[in-house]
């Protein structure tokens, strides 16, 4: 397993409509690893392939909260994909790894149902609630092309944006 560069904004990708998987394979199963070992290492909650620079419907989460003493619950999604999202909303101030030391209070349904793909091509049905269902909400914005920042008036959005832009010329 290795670290991959997280891409961050300003940079395009990150606005890519990410495209099916067709099959599970080594290839996906070792990107997949990668990416757990790169948002564990970040740290973080979530990642996107999209983030990494791979435009494929591929994320990783882990919301167990190790400083609590909770073992490490890593979920890999392919392809998934909310089938249902419910009526009761959850505001949650939410950061992104392709966003460093942004944090924007976000309300989002507070429940869902989600189908994916395991590592084994095997196919899930799963209902979220809490952290789970925000975090899953989050990444597949990304893969959609979505960020966190589309949540603000466009003022605020575009000072991000500029930001961004500066650090990316300076760094």
């Amino acid at each position: 397993m290795s670290l991959l560069p997280i891409v961050t904004l300003p940079d395009p990708i990150l606005r890519q409509v990410s495209t099916p998987i067709d099959g599970v394979d080594a290839n996906l199963r070792k990107l997949a690893a990668d990416m757990l070992e790169t948002m564990y290492d970040a740290p973080g909650i979530g990642l996107a392939a999209i983030q990494v620079g791979v435009a494929k419907r591929l994320l990783v989460l882990d919301i167990a909260d190790e400083d609590e003493g909770e073992a490490k619950q890593p979920l890999v999604m392919i392809n998934p994909k909310i089938v249902t999202l419910g009526n009761e909303m959850r505001s949650y101030e939410e950061g992104c790894l392709s966003l460093p030391e942004v944090r924007i209070e976000i309300e989002r349904p507070a429940t869902l149902t989600v189908t994916y793909l395991d590592l084994d091509g095997k196919a899930h049905e799963r209902q979220a609630s809490g952290l789970l269902a925000t975090a899953i909400q989050h990444e597949i914005d990304h893969l959609d092309g979505k960020l966190i920042i589309d949540f603000l008036t466009r003022l605020k959005r575009d000072m991000v944006i500029r930001r961004f832009k500066k650090q990316a010329r300076i760094g």
